[in-house]
């Protein structure tokens, strides 16, 4: 909090360092949202599912530090980016790390490191998706919880149910609050998502998130166009929310298709007679962000 209202008062640039899930998308849209608001130049930097792969990779924090990037707050990713971490010290960027995975015995050099399963923890709070964490974090920058789940129950709830975590305890609170305001969308990209897949019908329940709006969000980082999905939840202009839940949509459906396509591949390619005790199976084309869907059907 201390670094970041530092940031604030002197106008650094900062950046906001997600992932390609729904969670580290909505955790990644909230904190952007929050930093904007409190007038901060703020870039939001996803990685690329198929380029980067998963977490800190150091061609991004030299981009970013070409851009004149003095501070990176990762979310739903870093607390295992140990020497990603001292390369961006060494570019003369701060990190702030922000999770909700598990610890390696060292911690990153990171400016602070805020994830509930670190080992000096209480035990807190380490059911929270990185989007909880995330949250957690701009209720302690603003002072105001309450007021805060108002702004971004919707995204915290998205985030958590899409990452499966236990709705028990705070998150059981805070999905709660995110439903409600789900049923009667402000953010226009949510109101704009859920009208074209058609679920805005009541009840809205933690199945509505889970089986009609993670799999097109999740769509977005899995066909390599995650800026769809972050653009969607930060958007104020109605008829752009309009055009990206489309565009979103159509993504899923080509992922369906894609998805499809492979699954029936694999399934030809099974041994006859009965089911061996390890199914290794694999073939050059296959998209990878889709394949890992397949293999859980399989």
């Amino acid at each position: 909090v201390q670094r970041l209202t530092r940031a604030v008062a002197t106008g650094e640039h900062v950046a906001v360092y997600g992932d390609y899930d729904v969670d580290g998308i909505t955790a990644a849209c909230l904190l952007t949202d929050y930093l904007r608001f409190r007038g901060l130049t703020c870039e939001l930097y996803i990685p690329d599912r198929i380029r980067d792969g998963y977490g800190l990779n150091t061609a991004a924090i030299d981009t970013l530090a070409e851009k004149g990037v003095t501070l990176i707050v990762t979310v739903d990713c870093g607390v295992t980016n140990l020497e990603e971490t001292a390369y961006a010290a060494q570019r003369g960027v701060d990190m702030i790390v922000t999770d909700h995975h598990e610890c390696r015995e060292a911690l990153p050099e990171a400016e602070a490191v805020v994830d509930p399963k670190q080992p000096d923890s209480s035990g807190v709070g380490t059911a929270l998706a990185g989007v909880g964490v995330a949250f957690k974090l701009v209720c302690a920058m603003d002072g105001d919880a309450d007021k805060m789940l108002a702004r971004y129950g919707d995204l915290v709830a998205v985030g958590t149910v899409a990452d499966v975590m236990p709705l028990t305890g705070e998150n059981r609170k805070m999905v709660w609050q995110g439903l409600q305001a789900l049923a009667n969308p402000k953010r226009v990209g949510i109101a704009a998502l859920m009208a074209e897949c058609g679920a805005m019908r009541p009840p809205i329940t933690a199945g509505t998130i889970g089986y009609t709006l993670a799999p097109r969000i999740n769509a977005a980082g899995r066909m390599g166009h995650v800026d769809i999905a972050t653009e969607l939840f930060l958007t104020n202009d109605a008829a752009r929310a309009v055009s990206l839940a489309s565009q979103l949509c159509k993504l899923n459906r080509k992922r369906q298709d894609v998805e499809s396509g492979i699954y029936k591949q694999a399934v030809s390619m099974l041994p006859a007679g009965k089911a061996p005790k390890a199914i290794v199976l694999a073939d050059e084309t296959w998209h990878q962000g889709v394949v890992g869907i397949v293999a859980s059907r399989l």
